[in-house]
Parts: structure tokens; C-alpha cells; sequence
């Protein structure tokens, strides 16, 4: 657990950053602080491993004062990863990974391995172990990042906007690892972001910070955009937050059709209907619009973009966020594997979502 009991941080020139912060972390669980520049979030994580001391107040890592802790020990037990990786350049991946295992004293045998198991862990295949950054895209960088932070396994894992400077649909795949990556190992992680979709879609607890360094909620996602504390945090969360708030509404209730579909590679012939794309695997892989001659096999360069999945099971946001992003109009619906099972309408979701909101009245 990590607590926050009145901590204040007041810097040279008189600037309050983080103003009496009282917030408790529970153990294994991720909490996100989010709010606008300047409001103190990230300074709150810094004072976590010292990077930055606090003026008053105390912070408790499971239960001892991070002041009483000499700050390198303390650092070995909590991971730290930054925006932009903080890769060394000069090292291969693998070695950037051990880094911290071989100042603990590890072998270098021991820390490649444990290093080499963190890259598969993290979804990087093994020879990108041999690369150097500068080979690697900004999403792998980050993934490479993550790794390092694990490497000693630290029960403590701090993330300083770690994925804002990939782009969107890089930036989900990674959350959707850090969520994966959670669920298997049971970090206490404290995320800061200044996305209020990402702080609700990964956080299982929501600090929101006002200018000032004031904390003006923390609570759950869903009771964050169901009951904002104030008008500040009603502002925050958009006024879209009933929209965002169906990321936690089951979507059991929605019917998942059949759809059409060609495997690519194959010889298709012209049809006045969307039909959806998908490999020997059954991914989906783009739409064919109506009326589309092939000449030949079925190539991926004459496929519209399908947009975003929806994977059974998961939420009702999800589903109509794949319909309204497909071009047919039709949600692709797809299993745990990746592979298509059918489809949805933005007209059978409203109809769930209508249904929810009748029986509540």
C-alpha cells in the first residue's frame, strides 16, 4: 500500500504543486491521477521514490516512511517508467532490460535471462532482444520500458504518462498489455495520464487533481463519471461522461448476428452488400464495399478499414464503438482469440441501452 497523509510540496519560488494530498493506494491495484498541467500529479508520483521530496507530510510505502529510506534502496523496490522510455542508446534491448538486475549484483547469465523472460512477458519476440532503440518503434520503445521497470520485480510499479507520445491505436494495445500484464503479476501501480479515457479505462481507483495541487476526487471510474464531486470534475470527465460510463455496463444483453464474409486470397465475385474480410484465422481483416470487382485473388489493398472490434463479453461502449467506427455500419464482433463470430448494429445497442435505462426509471 502506498499512503499519502497531508503531504504538501511547496518549491523555492513559493509555488504550492501538491497541496495537504490524503489518499491511500491499495496493494495491487492501479490507480490512475489525472487532472490538468500543472496540478500536481506528477509531482505526488515523483515524491513516491524521492525523485522529489515532499516540504510536510508523510508518504508510506507498506507502511515505512519514504524519508527513513535511503533513496537508492528505496528505488530498487519500485519500478519507474517515463513518456519516452529512457532507453540507453548504446545498449542492445536485452541489456537495457538487465540493467537494473546487474547493479543489484545479479550475473550477467541470470540478468540476460530474467531479461529475455520480461521481453516475451511484454509481447516482444525474442531477436528483438539483439536490436539497439533507435531500431524499434515508439510503441515497442515503451514496451521495452515496461520490461525494465519489472526486471527486478518490484512490488511497486510508478508510470509517468508512459504512453502519450504513441499514437492512439498504439497507445490502446498498450494499455490493454499493462492490463494483461496486471492481471498476471499484481503490481501497485499509480498511472498518471492527462486522458480522462485512459485514466477510466485502465484505473480501478481515479484521482482527479485541480490546479493547486488539490485532489478533488478519487473514486471508482464509474461512480467518477456517474457522480462528479463538483462542477470542476463534472468539466474534467466531458460532458460526454454518460457515454464514457457505458464502459462499464455489461453488454450481454446485445445480440451478435451473422455477417458475410470472404477469406482473402480467395476468388470472390460482386455483391451489392458489405462483406467483411478476414484470414485463414477468421481475423477480420477490412471490408469489401458493395458492387467491388476483383480481378483475381482478393488482395487487403482493396479492403476499406473495419474499424474498431468488439470483443463478446466486454462492455456496451464497446460494441458501439464498433459499430459507429465500421464502415458498413455493421460492429465486428470478434472472440478472446481474435477471430469473427459475427456482428453488431448501433440500432441493436441503443435498444439494450434503452431497455437498461426503462428498467432503472
Amino acid at each position: 500500500m502506498i499512503e499519502f497523509r497531508a503531504v504538501t510540496k511547496r518549491f523555492d519560488d513559493g509555488t504550492i504543486a501538491v497541496n495537504s494530498l490524503d489518499l491511500a493506494v491499495e496493494a495491487g491495484t492501479i490507480t490512475v491521477f489525472v487532472g490538468p498541467s500543472g496540478c500536481g500529479k506528477t509531482t505526488s508520483l515523483r515524491m513516491v521514490n524521492r525523485m522529489i521530496d515532499p516540504t510536510s507530510g508523510t508518504i508510506l510505502v507498506d507502511g515505512r516512511d519514504v524519508l527513513s529510506v535511503d533513496p537508492p534502496e528505496l528505488r530498487r523496490g519500485i519500478g519507474y517508467v517515463i513518456q519516452q522510455a529512457g532507453l540507453f542508446p548504446h545498449r542492445t534491448v536485452l541489456d537495457n532490460v538487465a540493467t537494473v538486475p546487474l547493479l543489484l549484483g545479479w550475473s550477467k547469465a541470470k540478468a540476460r535471462s530474467r531479461a529475455a523472460e520480461l521481453l516475451e512477458l511484454v509481447g516482444l519476440p525474442a531477436e528483438m532482444g539483439k536490436r539497439y532503440p533507435v531500431q524499434l518503434s515508439g510503441g515497442q520503445q515503451q514496451r521495452v520500458g515496461v520490461a525494465r521497470a519489472l526486471a527486478a520485480d518490484p512490488p511497486v510499479l510508478l508510470m509517468d504518462e508512459p504512453f502519450s507520445a504513441v499514437d492512439p491505436v498504439v497507445r490502446e494495445g498498450l494499455q490493454d498489455e499493462l492490463l494483461r500484464l496486471q492481471a498476471e503479476l499484481d503490481k501497485t501501480i499509480v498511472f498518471v495520464t492527462h486522458d480522462i479515457d485512459e485514466a477510466v479505462r485502465i484505473g480501478e481507483k481515479v484521482a482527479v487533481f485541480r490546479e493547486g495541487g488539490i485532489l478533488a476526487q478519487y473514486d471508482q471510474p464509474a461512480e467518477l463519471l456517474a457522480r462528479p464531486a463538483d462542477d470542476f470534475v463534472a468539466h474534467f470527465v466531458g460532458k460526454d461522461r454518460g457515454y464514457r460510463s457505458l464502459s462499464f455496463v455489461d453488454a450481454s444483453g446485445v445480440e451478435v448476428d451473422p455477417v458475410p464474409t470472404v477469406v482473402v486470397g480467395s476468388r470472390v465475385d460482386a455483391s451489392p452488400e458489405w462483406r467483411l474480410a478476414v484470414d485463414e484465422r477468421k481475423h477480420p481483416r477490412g471490408w469489401l464495399a458493395p458492387g467491388t470487382t476483383v480481378d483475381g485473388d482478393l488482395t487487403e489493398d482493396v479492403l476499406k478499414p473495419g474499424g474498431s472490434l468488439f470483443e463478446v463479453g466486454q462492455s456496451i461502449r464497446g460494441a458501439m464503438d464498433a459499430a459507429l467506427s465500421s464502415p458498413s455500419g455493421l460492429g465486428v464482433a470478434v472472440d478472446p482469440e481474435g477471430a469473427v463470430v459475427g456482428a453488431v448494429t448501433a440500432t441493436q445497442v441503443l435498444a439494450v441501452i434503452e431497455g437498461l435505462r426503462e428498467s432503472r426509471s
